[in-house]
């Protein structure tokens, strides 16, 4: 059996598309696996089972990269090719079966749930990840034993999802207090090198003993490794969020100008907590997502906590 799966380029998009991915490796014991994805997300497929090979997909101008794709995978017989970015390749290829995304669906419906139609899945799968033991390994050494850990994610992929750092911290402080839910608990921050900006006033608002700083330190599965021993993980709307569900991390994500319908964090063991202003009365004249200042200063520590103190409740005060 031979499978091409064409995922997306960001993070948490291809996260999401996991729970297909993971439905196929079920379905098709044995199978052997092409998976071609961004140069963000191809990361997060090392350790798929029954994996020959990672194609990066790199955007180029007059979409050429589906030139260079369709190249490194002309020359095989496929028995299935998935395509979740809804491009023309797989009609252009000899495959046995062929299924395709057609459309993105509306933005009051999740997005898990449109990716299962591409295989007409009811209910939708769940994300899922693979990690292999060098993961593992590294896991344990950016986080080891000692006591519960209160994840925590505070950048994005543009400012204007931002919650300030100060919230995070006064936050954190909150839950980790001896009246809180994980009191003395450590604290790992969780960002990309580039982000360390984003990420600096909450480290330094941490005692230093309960302090886990480790922005730019893990690769994409040995975040997913560390969040899997969280208690409890606390975030953007970003593929770490999504990372922290799929892996079985209490999640709580903090939305404002994304739409949480669409891209909440997927499981029973997940909950959002949103601005009070909605998300589209957030947007104003002239609006550019490259100049704005964070969107997200209606929500507050309070009501950022109350969500927490729920999601800690309805996920039995612990971990997967």
């Amino acid at each position: 059996m031979k499978l091409l799966f064409v995922t997306a380029t960001r993070i948490g998009d291809a996260v999401l598309s996991t729970g297909l991915l993971g439905h196929l490796v079920a379905r098709y014991p044995g199978a052997r696996i092409t998976i071609a994805a961004g140069p963000a997300a191809a990361p997060l497929f090392a350790a798929v089972p029954g994996l020959e090979q990672v194609i990066v997909v790199e955007k180029q101008p007059l979409s050429l990269h589906w030139l260079k794709l369709y190249a490194r995978v002309a020359g095989t017989l496929w028995d299935l090719v998935v395509d979740l970015r809804g491009s023309a390749i797989s009609y252009l290829l000899f495959a046995r079966e062929r299924r395709r995304m057609v459309g993105k669906g509306g933005t009051d419906e999740h997005r898990v749930e449109q990716l299962a139609r591409v295989l007409q899945l009811a209910p939708p799968p769940a994300p899922r990840l693979w990690t292999l033991p060098e993961h593992e390994r590294a896991a344990s050494a950016l986080a080891p034993p000692g006591g519960p850990i209160l994840a925590i994610g505070p950048a994005a992929n543009w400012r204007g999802k931002e919650w300030r750092a100060g919230r995070f911290a006064e936050l954190a402080l909150r839950l980790t207090a001896p009246t809180g839910i994980l009191p003395g608990a450590r604290v790992a921050v969780m960002a990309a090198a580039h982000e360390r900006e984003a990420a600096a006033p909450l480290l330094e608002a941490l005692p230093a003993e309960r302090r886990l700083d480790l922005v730019g330190k893990a690769d994409l599965l040995t975040a997913a490794a560390v969040l899997r021993r969280a208690a409890l993980f606390i975030g953007n709307d970003t593929g770490l969020m999504h990372i922290a569900a799929a892996v079985g991390a209490p999640t709580l994500g903090l939305f404002g100008p994304t739409q949480a319908a669409q891209y909440a964090p997927w499981g029973a063991r997940t909950a959002v907590a949103q601005t009070a202003i909605p998300s589209l009365q957030l947007y104003g004249p002239g609006f550019d997502h490259r100049t704005t200042d964070t969107m997200m200063d209606s929500l507050s520590v309070a009501a950022a906590e109350a969500a927490a103190l729920g999601l800690w409740r309805r996920s039995g005060g612990a971990a997967a």
